[in-house]
């Protein structure tokens, strides 16, 4: 299961910079996560400052 980034992001690019298969990129108004390249390692959420990132 993949992880999911809520509207609580604050666009700070700590998540993308842990991840290590690249599944996260920015988008139009935040950060997003590809579902199909995500291992559901939580190492993003970890690294959110304002917890933004739960799983899907």
């Amino acid at each position: 299961m993949a992880h999911k980034i809520s509207t609580d992001c604050i666009s700070c690019g700590s998540c993308a910079d842990t991840c290590p298969v690249s599944a996260i990129s920015e988008g139009d108004t935040q950060y997003v996560i590809d579902a199909g390249i995500c291992i559901d390692c939580g190492a993003c959420a970890d690294a959110c400052p304002v917890e933004a990132i739960r799983p899907e």
